[in-house]
């Protein structure tokens, strides 16, 4: 893992790049952090991604201002489609697109807001998209999603951001035409493959780490993203 720059409209960010082992070139993915940003557990999920065969950058969507600030902006940019947080994640995309060990194909994923994001940038030029418990839904889901890349979504049976959202998810795909699998793991809630402190208490809420649910919905992301990214690995 490896600290960078990414030049962006509002000047520079840091963010995290994994490289796979090997001689590429490889298939970018820019992996969107949730609320609490980028800490080890984002280091582990984009260890996991490049592990794949895929560069994996998660830029810094909190890297101006202070912490409670930057979430706000962040969170209000989520909501009205536009601003810093989406240009980063642009920016991030062509850095990845400008790195010779890149392949020309670049996709995305994130993770709760993160999962979020990845939904609303799911057309603007990526060639696949993975939103993790991207609950609750952006608005006006049928306009965000028109002319989106092929989606691979993952949802906790038990998520209380999200009933009715698979369902509501594979009406706009099915609908818009776009190529998606969508699976709820039953059992499990929000944040179900982000492993974060204090377990126990997230599990009465209705979130928490499940390994086999975790395993299962990167297996079908990989698959999904060889597919639509043409993995080397």
């Amino acid at each position: 893992m490896t600290t960078i720059q990414i030049n962006t409209p509002d000047g520079p960010i840091d963010a995290l790049l994994n490289t796979p082992a090997g001689t590429g070139p490889w298939p970018g993915v820019v992996v969107i952090h949730d609320l609490i940003g980028y800490g080890p557990d984002k280091q582990a999920t984009n260890d996991r991604i490049a592990r794949a065969g895929y560069l994996a950058v998660t830029p810094n969507l909190y890297a101006r201002g202070g912490r409670i600030r930057c979430i706000s902006r962040v969170m209000r940019e989520l909501m009205t489609q536009r601003g810093r947080a989406l240009d980063d994640i642009l920016a991030t995309r062509d850095h990845l697109l400008a790195m010779p060990e890149c392949s020309g194909r670049v996709g995305i994923a994130g993770f709760c807001m993160g999962g979020q994001y990845a939904l609303v940038m799911s057309p603007r030029g990526f060639g696949a998209s993975a939103p993790f418990y991207g609950t609750p839904l952006p608005r006006h889901l049928s306009e965000t999603l028109d002319g989106a890349c092929p989606i691979v979504a993952s949802f906790g049976g038990r998520d209380p951001l999200g009933r009715g959202a698979p369902e509501r998810l594979r009406e706009v795909t099915a609908r818009n035409n776009i190529t998606a699998d969508i699976k709820v793991y039953p059992g499990v809630g929000h944040s179900f493959a982000n492993d974060l402190p204090g377990q126990p208490l997230a599990r009465i809420a209705g979130f928490g780490y499940d390994h086999a649910a975790t395993e299962d919905a990167w297996d079908r992301v990989f698959a999904f993203f060889g597919e639509h990214l043409g993995a080397t690995a």
